[in-house]
């Protein structure tokens, strides 16, 4: 039987991750993009290095939840590493010769990962995150969250449109972000949320937050 996906309102599942990845593949994947060197959108970074920070992102999540025992105080000692000062540090690279379509293939991999790694821990884990210890419900919409704003960096930077689905942003919005508006656009919201857009009444944020322990 397929996993059902959270309601609006309800939790943030492994199905949610994997919708996430799987519509971010779609969009990247249909990119008629020679040059992924380009900016991703208000970043540092180019567009393939947004790619592999957030296969990364997923990568990390899915580890350091992956111990019997995770840590509850510090990251899962794996090596992480810059390819140029100012670039993403990163435990998880590319191939460049492989090009875009391998780039691709190494997010989709994470993707799995995490998604896996979410679906088969018990909801009472807890492991180490900066933002506040998580149980897989929170690294699930971490997930999540990271997948949404870096496609949308990188579709800003390739030209091309990105809109996740509403009830998507919704729930990550209700799992990590307690204090965001409820009666606004979702998705601009979420953006919002993560120092990338504006809302009415509201300026663009210069510092901001999740909270990944469960209330």
């Amino acid at each position: 039987m397929a996993e059902a996906k959270g309601s609006p309102s309800g939790p943030v599942t492994a199905a949610d991750v994997e919708q996430a990845v799987r519509l971010a593949l779609g969009t990247l994947r249909g990119a008629e993009a020679p040059d992924w060197s380009v900016k991703a959108g208000s970043l540092e970074w180019d567009c393939w290095e947004t790619i592999e920070h957030l296969a990364d992102d997923l990568f990390a999540y899915a580890v350091q939840l992956g111990p019997a025992n995770p840590p509850l105080d510090s990251d899962v000692p794996f090596v992480w590493s810059r390819n140029r000062p100012g670039g993403p540090a990163n435990a998880v690279s590319a191939d460049r010769e492989a090009g875009p379509a391998g780039l691709l293939h190494v997010l989709d991999a994470c993707g799995a990962l995490l998604t896996a790694i979410v679906r088969t821990t018990a909801p009472t884990v807890r492991a180490h995150h900066v933002f506040g210890a998580a149980d897989p419900e929170g690294f699930a919409a971490m997930g999540v969250v990271e997948t949404l704003v870096h496609t949308h960096d990188v579709a800003e930077g390739l030209g091309i449109g990105w809109t996740p689905p509403a009830d998507l942003c919704d729930r990550v919005l209700a799992r990590l972000f307690p204090d965001a508006p409820t009666d606004t656009d979702r998705w601009r919201t979420l953006l919002w949320a993560t120092g990338r857009a504006e809302l009415p009444g509201r300026p663009r944020l210069t510092k901001w937050r999740w909270y990944g322990t469960p209330r």
